[in-house]
């Protein structure tokens, strides 16, 4: 489809922060800079001179900038920002103190709560006045086993302002996967809720609590949120437990906020961990501050006082990145609780209720809005609904449909692409550019993103691995306890020596668009013939009857073969006709090596604990071999459906 699905009106488009930096930077850096495509080009061009813009333009607050930008470039790792800056996260984003609306807070079940400005700031103050008497100093490791409520934000700032470092995980975590997580950065103190609520249920956390507790001998002190707990029991969980309101003492001493060095360790965020125990990835408080400056303002164009959302858990980096949402002086809409509950409406409710801008959630919940026939078109107002973002996994063209036909016809829907490894994006979305049928709008400024084949070779228009081939300031400062700094060039420049290979297979469009096909370690080589996983979900989950697919390749015979499983709605059979319709639907879209070879029904599949659908967990156990970390799953009976399908073999 070659049509654009939206194209900015050019009356938004004149007044939006990206045309207001493309002017600043054309008429006093770079003449040359005049539109988005000579925009990225100096970003890349003259990366030292953009990303200075970006900090002036983000009036990013320090006690000191220094003269120099980087450090060792152009070493990929090895790159230093700023490094005689000194500047405070948590600073950065209490930036107002008025009562404007920091925070809006909202339930499954209806509870409401509202946090303004000047609300947060004493909020913060009283926790990192805790956090100071509970011993707690710099380079200190702080946790949250918490979910999206306003206490998680709080506590994350009290420690950054302190230099401490955050890092937090959902309560749906069992006791397993927080240890795998927490038990390698060892805390002095956690966070928790003694309960969270979630579809429809109630759900205690306090005896997960008193099981992990004599597990992790680090943490010193343990404070409890009692969120939509009625009652706690402090004694079953032992001298170390204290209420919130307890640990935030009541007559705070002014905020302070420690100056600290541009990579000071702000967050540790983690891997997937389904082939191992996670890796503790740490991120730098500048570059974190500096990448979500540049996305926010200049890709997403959030502006002050919008309404800012986005769907997530507090064990998912796009928590951290909507947090970062407070730099630039925006409302956080925070939601705890299932999107499904009580229907598909549940979210676009709340988007009319507290009149959300920027909009954001992942690929399979729109996917699934589109399959439970939600049409928030006809039913709701959406009216302050500027920007649609999704990430997570590809959105599929079939997504784009649904929203600009069912959602709202004048909305930038931006399919954005990065991951935790980065806290940020490779690609995403462009306010004066259009949106096209499945695809990414641009590669994110400063980011030197190459699409390159297996011989390392940087190609266009074709698919390979997804590539960054220049240092940016938000690339993870080391990995946790990675001492010579082996594991960190492992995970990412084996492949492609000295350049970033993030295990993604992408194309980049001849006008400068994104496709992303899925992981490049579950793509598919039935012979020797590459395929991306999402062409063939993009055609398998057009079909009414089914909900959602997954699809690995099988050694056989000395080659590969494509075997795919769905989940189809209730009361669906798999006879021979749907397996027919399946074929047939990807054979006319796709190629005949794009048909699978097996088509398997099975009533759910494995997701990781962030939500995501794990091929490589499944490919292992078709394969007789162990899945290494299964507490990294969410469902993990779910692999018991293909440890049994014994039919794989015919």
């Amino acid at each position: 489809m070659t049509e654009p699905l939206w194209t900015p009106r050019p009356e938004h488009a004149q007044t939006t922060h990206l045309a207001r930096f493309i002017e600043w930077i054309g008429s006093s850096v770079a003449p040359e800079v005049i539109d988005s495509p000579s925009l990225y080009r100096f970003s890349i061009e003259q990366p030292e001179a953009f990303w200075i813009a970006v900090w002036e333009f983000g009036e990013v607050r320090a006690s000191v900038r220094g003269e120099r930008i980087t450090a060792g470039w152009p070493a990929m790792p090895g790159t230093r920002w700023f490094p005689d800056a000194r500047l405070n996260f948590a600073e950065n984003l209490l930036r107002r103190h008025d009562d404007a609306t920091a925070i809006e807070f909202a339930t499954e079940g209806g509870l409401r709560r509202r946090l303004s400005w000047a609300e947060l700031t004493d909020q913060v103050a009283r926790v990192a006045h805790g956090l100071r008497e509970s011993g707690v100093g710099q380079g200190d490791r702080v946790a949250g086993y918490l979910p999206n409520v306003p206490e998680t934000v709080i506590a994350m700032l009290a420690a950054a302002s302190i230099g401490a470092i955050w890092s937090s995980c959902s309560p749906d975590f069992g006791v397993q996967g927080v240890l795998d997580r927490f038990g390698q950065i060892r805390p002095r103190v956690l966070f928790a809720a003694a309960a969270y609520r979630y579809n429809g249920k109630t759900h205690d956390c306090t005896a997960r609590l008193a099981e992990l507790l004599p597990q992790l001998p680090s943490v010193e002190q343990l404070v409890l949120v009692p969120h939509v707990a009625e009652t706690v029991d402090y004694a079953a969980l032992g001298p170390k437990a204290v209420p919130w309101d307890e640990f935030a003492m009541a007559e705070p001493p002014a905020l302070e906020f420690a100056q600290l060095a541009f990579d000071h360790p702000l967050y540790i965020l983690y891997s997937s961990g389904t082939t191992g125990v996670p890796k503790c990835i740490v991120h730098g408080a500048g570059g974190t501050l500096l990448q979500h400056l540049k996305e926010l303002l200049l890709h997403t164009d959030l502006r002050r006082n919008d309404r800012f959302f986005y769907f997530t858990t507090c064990g998912w980096m796009m928590w951290n990145w909507l947090a970062s949402g407070l730099a630039v002086g925006a409302t956080l809409v925070l939601y705890d609780g299932s999107p499904f509950h009580p229907d598909g409406s549940m979210l676009w409710d709340l988007a009319d209720e507290l009149d959300i801008a920027i909009f954001g959630t992942s690929a399979k919940w729109i996917a699934a809005c589109d399959k439970a026939g939600v049409r928030p078109r006809q039913t709701h107002r959406l009216e302050k609904l500027r920007a649609i973002l999704s990430t997570g996994s590809p959105l599929l063209p079939e997504s784009f449909d649904y929203v600009y036909r069912d959602v709202k016809v004048d909305v930038q829907l931006s399919s954005i692409s990065g991951g935790t490894d980065i806290v940020s994006c490779f690609a995403l979305g462009n306010p004066l550019l259009p949106v096209y049928h499945g695809e990414l709008q641009c590669r994110g400024l400063g980011m030197k993103v190459e699409i390159r084949n297996d011989d390392g070779e940087v190609v266009e228009d074709q698919t390979g691995e997804l590539t960054c081939s220049q240092p940016f300031p938000s690339m993870p400062v080391m990995f946790w306890e990675d001492v010579d700094g082996s594991r960190y060039r492992a995970a990412y420049f084996d492949k492609f020596a000295g350049i970033w290979s993030q295990g993604d297979y992408a194309r980049l469009t001849p006008r400068g668009g994104v496709v992303i096909y899925g992981r490049s370690d579950a793509t598919l080589n039935p012979g020797g013939v590459r395929i991306g996983t999402a062409e063939i979900y993009r055609q398998v989950e057009r079909l009414d009857e089914v909900l959602e697919s997954l699809c690995v390749g099988q050694d056989w015979h000395g080659d590969v073969r494509v075997v795919l499983f769905v989940v189809l709605r209730d009361g669906i059979g798999l006879d021979p006709t749907l397996i027919e319709r399946i074929r047939s639907t990807i054979r006319a879209n796709t190629t005949p090596r794009h048909v699978p070879a097996r088509v398997i029904a099975v009533p759910e599949l494995p997701r990781t604990v962030s939500g995501k659908i794990t091929e490589l967990a499944v490919r292992d156990v078709i394969h007789g071999r162990s899945v290494k970390n299964t507490s990294a799953l969410a469902n993990p009976e779910a692999l018991d459906y293909f440890r049994d399908l014994h039919e794989l073999a015919t």
